[in-house]
Formats: structure tokens, C-alpha cells, sequence
């Protein structure tokens, strides 16, 4: 069972559907919508802000959700995908966004509808990723628009990670 912990009498929220890792942390303030997925060694910690997510969000393997004391809160939007090891740290996230694995998003970036943080990049501190952009290296920088066929990896994404979650919960009920 997931490790789901209250900090400063604020517990974790989530919508209907939602399922977690036996290995995923979740504490303090994390306010989530339907449809949302902890994976395996994940830790989304709203211990020292508030972290809201939206429907659909899937934190992969590995992925750290953080915020800052007294400053940042993390903001996630609908049908967002963080991939494996990625560290989101108080920062805005629109929707339908993919973040690569590994990357890496500061305090105070925004992440526009649409876009894709490729694998490994680094939005450092404040950066603004206009809507519909791939932006990727150290630090990251624009690489060039999403098309309306790799448009289509939200939603996929978002979908298949509702299913995956499926799998499980049909294990258990076994």
C-alpha cells in the first residue's frame, strides 16, 4: 500500500480512480483529480507548499513532485505525463504536457499547453515554455514546435496510463 502520510493536519486529496504504487509517497497538501497515477519509487510531497494536479496526471517511476516553503507551489494540469526520474519542483505545468525522463523543472517555470520537455533538459528557474514547444538540453532551450502529430502523445499517453493502472487493480482483485 502506498505510503500516504497528513503534514501539519493536511492530508492528501484525490479524485475517483485514481490508483498508487504500493511503493509511491504522497504527503501533506497534494490535492489530485480523477483519474491520476503514483508509480513505483515516485514521491509527490506537499509538505512545505501545496501541489495540485489536475485529471489524468501520471507520476512515473521514479519522479519527484516538490514545491517550495513559502514561495512555490507546483500546479499540474489535465492529461500530464511526467516521465521516469523527472524532478518537478515548484513550478506550473499546463495541460497536455509531457515531461521527459530525467528532466529537470525549476521554481517558478510555466510549462505551456501542448508542450513537450524532452528527455534530460533542464528548465531552469522562472523559464516560460510558450505553448505547443519542445524544449530540451542544459539549460533548455527551444528546439522547435510540436506538430499536430506528435500532438497526439498526450492524450495517448495520458489514456494508456489509465489503462496500465487498470492491470493493477485487476491483479489485486484477484
Amino acid at each position: 500500500m502506498a505510503l500516504i502520510l497528513p503534514v501539519l493536519g493536511k492530508m492528501p486529496q484525490n479524485g475517483e480512480n485514481c490508483w498508487f504504487a504500493p511503493n509511491a509517497t504522497i504527503v501533506g497538501d497534494v490535492t489530485m483529480g480523477k483519474d491520476c497515477t503514483v508509480w513505483f519509487n515516485a514521491v509527490v510531497r506537499g509538505d512545505v507548499n501545496s501541489i495540485i494536479m489536475g485529471d489524468r496526471v501520471n507520476i512515473q517511476d521514479g519522479a519527484v513532485i516538490h514545491c517550495t516553503y513559502q514561495k512555490s507551489k507546483t500546479i499540474i494540469g489535465n492529461n500530464v505525463s511526467i516521465a521516469h526520474n523527472a524532478v518537478v519542483h515548484g513550478c506550473t505545468i499546463e495541460d497536455e504536457v509531457l515531461v521527459g525522463m530525467g528532466a529537470i523543472i525549476m521554481d517558478g517555470a510555466v510549462i505551456g499547453k501542448n508542450s513537450i520537455i524532452a528527455a534530460g533538459a533542464i528548465v531552469t528557474q522562472n523559464t516560460v515554455v510558450p505553448a505547443g514547444s519542445i524544449y530540451a538540453g542544459n539549460p533548455a532551450k527551444f528546439l522547435k514546435a510540436v506538430t499536430p502529430e506528435l500532438g497526439e502523445v498526450f492524450m495517448r499517453t495520458a489514456n494508456n496510463y489509465v489503462m496500465y493502472a487498470g492491470w493493477f487493480k485487476e491483479s489485486s482483485a484477484e
